[in-house]
C-alpha cells in the first residue's frame, strides 16, 4: 500500500514537471514570437519581400539642350544595365565566364559577385544593345536587364565649357548641365514585380509600375551657326599664334543674350578625360566667366564714355603726348616711344594713346570715375546663369591713389572677366543700357509647354543716349582709320577697340607674356552684335591686339553678316579701302625711315621695341594689303 502511494506521488511529480516544461517551452516560443513580430518583423518582412520581388529603376529621360533655333546640342541615347540575383543563378562559374567575355570584365571579380549574400548585384552599366542582345539570347537564369539613358552631344567639341557634361548617373557635373540640373533631370520611375524562388516573374496584383517623368528641355540664346564661326576662329587663332588659349564671345547688344562662346583648346564632351582630374579641371573651366585679366586698352572706352557723359571732355579737345605723364612722381609711359605729339580726342582713340586716357581719368576724379566703373558693372558679378562667376578686381574707392586712378584710365590696375567686358561694352553703344547676360532663353516641359521664360533684364542706365551716340561714331572711326583697322569689313559699319595687356605673375610683370584682344560692335548705325576676341599669350613678338585679335573679329562679323543675309552697302567706308598696296621692305631701316615709308603708302603700324633698326616686319615683303592696314615693325632694342 505504501509502495503504491509513493508510486502515485512520483507520477504526479513527473506529470507536473512535464507540464511545467511544456509551459516553459510554449512561453519561450511566445516570447520569441512576440520578439520577432514586434522587434524583427519589419526587417524580416523586408527580407522576404526582397526575395520574392524585383525592383528595377526606370531612369527618367534627361531633357535636351537646344540652340535658339531648335538645333539639338545635348540629347540621350539608350544603353542598358546588367543585374544578377545570386540565388537565382544556377551555374555561377559558367555565368561569370560568359559575362566576363561579353562585357570585358574580370571573371574572378564577377564570380565573387555572384556568391554575395545579397538579393541583387550590379554587373555592368551603360552597355550597348549589341552586347545586351547576346546576353538575352544566352538564356541564363538570374540575369536581368534594365534600360538607361546615356548623354550624347552631337557636336562633341562645341560649347564644351558652356554645356558641360554629366556623370554615369546622369547628374550634371559642369556647365549648364550642372546649373540647370534640377530642370533637366526629370523624376525616376519604378517597376516592381513578384518573382518565384528562381527569380522568374509572376503576375500579381502586387506588381507596381510608376512611369518616369522626363526632364525639361532648355532652349539657349546660343545660335549654332554663329557658334560654328566662333569655334573656327578660336581654334585657328590658338594654332596660328601657338597661344595658351584663344576665345571668342558674341553677344546680342540689346538683350544680353549670349550668341556664341568658344575657347580653344577644347575636348570631346562625349569622352571627357575623367582619368586625368587636373587636365579635366583645366579644360572644363569656363575662363570667360570665372577668370579675370587686365583689359588694357579695351577699358579705355569706359574711361572715355564717363568723361564725355560728365562733360569732362569733348571731340574738340586737343592733347599733347610727349610719350609719358608724371603722376605722383611716377613716370607713366605711352606705348609709343616718343609719344604721339599733338592730337585730337578722336586721334587719341585711334592711336590708343595711354597719356590721353591718363588725362581723362584725372579729369573725372575718383568719385565720378568710380561712379561709372560701378555703373558699368565692374567689381561685381553680372548675374549670368552660370556657376562660379568672378566679380573681377577693382581697388577700394577709399584707398585708391592718384597714380592708381591714372593707370585704371588706360586699363591697368583693374581686372575684369571677359563676360563683364563684353556686357559693359554693349552698354557703351546701345544707348547706355547695361543688360544682364544670359545663356537660357526659355525652359519647356517634355510635352512642349513653356515653364519658364528668361526675359532680357536691364540692370542699369550707365550713360545717356547722346553719349552713346558719340561713342558709336568714335569707335567706328577707330576701325576706319585707327588701330582697329584690321577688324573692318568692306561695305559694313563696324566699330571697336583693340587691347594689348601685359600679364602679371606673383605680382610682377611677366616678361614676354601678353593678352591680345579686340572688342567690336556692328552695324554701328544700329548695333546688334558684339564680338570679343581674346588671345592669351601669343607666342613670339606678334602680340598686339590690332595684329592678333582684330582680324578674327573681322572674320566673325563677315560670317555673321553672310549668315543673316545682311548685304554690304556701297556707300560705307573709304573708296580707297579696296586699293591694294605691296608691302615694302623695311628690315634694316631705322625706325624713322620705316615709319616714313609706311606713312607715305597710307599704311598704319604698331612698333615692338624702342630703338635700333627694324629686324622683322608683318606682313612680309611683297604681300598685297589694303590701304590703312595695321602692320607691325620690330626694332632690335627693347627696354
Amino acid at each position: 500500500m505504501k509502495t503504491k502511494y509513493y508510486s502515485q506521488v512520483s507520477m504526479q511529480k513527473r506529470l507536473l514537471a512535464a507540464i511545467l516544461s511544456i509551459t516553459f517551452i510554449f512561453f519561450a516560443l511566445a516570447i520569441r514570437l512576440i520578439y520577432i513580430q514586434i522587434f524583427k518583423g519589419q526587417e524580416l518582412q523586408s527580407k522576404a519581400i526582397d526575395q520574392w520581388t524585383r525592383d528595377l529603376p526606370l531612369q527618367a529621360q534627361r531633357g535636351k539642350i537646344l540652340d535658339s533655333n531648335g538645333v539639338v546640342l545635348a540629347t540621350n541615347y539608350t544603353t542598358y544595365s546588367v543585374y544578377a540575383r545570386p540565388n537565382a543563378v544556377k551555374d555561377k562559374a559558367a555565368v561569370a565566364s560568359f559575362l566576363a567575355n561579353i562585357l570585358d570584365k574580370d571573371e574572378q571579380t564577377l564570380y565573387a559577385a555572384l556568391h554575395k549574400k545579397v538579393s541583387e548585384v550590379t554587373i555592368a552599366r551603360k552597355i550597348e544593345k549589341e552586347k545586351i542582345d547576346i546576353i538575352r539570347a544566352s538564356g541564363y537564369s538570374g540575369i536581368y536587364i534594365s534600360e538607361d539613358n546615356s548623354r550624347f552631344y552631337p557636336y562633341g567639341n562645341m560649347l564644351t565649357q558652356v554645356i558641360g557634361f554629366t556623370n554615369i548617373d546622369g547628374v550634371g557635373q559642369s556647365g549648364l548641365e550642372n546649373y540647370y540640373d534640377r530642370y533637366l533631370k526629370g523624376i525616376d520611375g519604378i517597376n516592381l514585380t513578384q518573382t518565384d524562388i528562381h527569380g522568374v516573374e509572376l503576375k500579381s496584383n502586387a506588381d507596381k509600375y510608376i512611369p518616369a517623368v522626363p526632364g525639361c528641355d532648355i532652349v539657349l540664346t546660343i545660335d549654332y551657326e554663329i557658334q560654328k564661326l566662333a569655334e573656327s576662329a578660336a581654334l585657328d587663332a590658338q594654332k596660328t599664334y601657338n597661344s595658351k588659349s584663344a576665345s571668342v564671345l558674341v553677344m546680342d547688344v540689346n538683350t544680353g543674350g549670349i550668341l556664341a562662346m568658344a575657347t580653344s583648346p577644347s575636348f570631346d564632351l562625349n569622352n571627357p578625360p575623367r582619368d586625368n582630374i587636373p587636365l579635366l579641371n583645366e579644360l572644363t573651366k569656363n575662363r570667360l566667366i570665372t577668370d579675370v585679366f587686365e583689359p588694357g586698352s579695351t577699358f579705355k572706352i569706359f574711361t572715355l564714355s564717363g568723361a564725355l557723359d560728365r562733360n569732362k571732355a569733348s571731340l574738340n579737345d586737343r592733347f599733347y603726348d610727349p610719350g609719358y605723364r608724371i603722376v605722383d612722381g611716377q613716370r607713366i609711359k605711352c606705348w609709343k616711344s616718343g609719344g604721339h605729339g599733338s592730337q585730337s580726342l578722336q586721334e587719341a582713340v585711334n592711336n590708343s594713346c595711354n597719356c590721353v586716357f591718363v588725362d581723362l581719368a584725372l579729369r573725372l576724379g575718383v568719385k565720378d570715375f568710380y561712379d561709372y566703373i560701378q555703373k558699368f558693372g565692374f567689381g561685381k558679378t553680372t548675374g549670368v546663369d552660370f556657376l562660379a562667376e568672378s566679380k573681377g578686381i577693382v581697388m577700394n574707392k577709399n584707398s585708391v591713389k592718384t597714380v592708381d586712378l591714372a593707370r585704371i584710365g588706360f586699363g591697368q590696375a583693374v581686372a575684369v572677366t571677359p563676360l563683364q567686358l563684353l556686357a559693359s561694352g554693349c552698354a557703351v553703344v546701345n544707348g547706355g543700357k547695361l543688360m544682364k547676360p544670359r545663356f537660357v532663353k526659355e525652359i519647356r516641359s517634355h510635352d512642349g509647354q513653356t515653364v519658364y521664360i528668361n526675359n532680357p533684364v536691364k540692370t542699369a542706365q550707365v550713360i545717356s543716349n547722346s553719349t552713346s551716340d558719340l561713342m558709336r561714331g568714335i569707335l567706328e572711326e577707330t576701325v576706319i582709320s585707327g588701330s582697329g583697322r584690321n577688324a573692318g569689313v568692306s561695305g559694313y559699319r563696324i566699330g571697336g577697340k583693340t587691347g594689348t595687356a601685359q600679364k602679371y605673375e606673383k605680382g610682377v610683370i611677366a616678361r614676354g607674356k601678353y593678352v591680345s584682344s579686340f572688342l567690336g560692335f556692328a552695324p554701328m548705325d544700329n548695333p546688334k552684335y558684339a564680338v570679343l576676341v581674346i588671345v592669351d599669350e601669343p607666342a613670339g613678338y606678334l602680340y598686339y591686339g590690332s595684329i592678333v585679335a582684330a582680324p578674327y573679329a573681322a572674320y566673325m562679323f563677315k560670317g555673321i553678316f553672310a549668315y543673316q543675309g545682311i548685304e554690304p552697302k556701297k556707300d560705307v567706308g573709304d573708296p580707297e579701302d579696296e586699293q591694294l598696296i605691296e608691302m615694302p621692305a623695311l628690315i634694316g631701316l631705322s625706325y624713322s625711315e620705316a615709319a616714313a615709308k609706311l606713312k607715305s603708302l597710307g599704311l598704319q603700324f604698331e612698333v615692338a621695341g624702342t630703338s635700333g633698326k627694324v629686324i622683322n616686319q608683318t606682313p612680309a615683303v611683297g604681300v598685297m594689303v589694303k590701304k590703312r592696314t595695321v602692320t607691325l615693325i620690330r626694332l632690335e632694342n627693347e627696354d
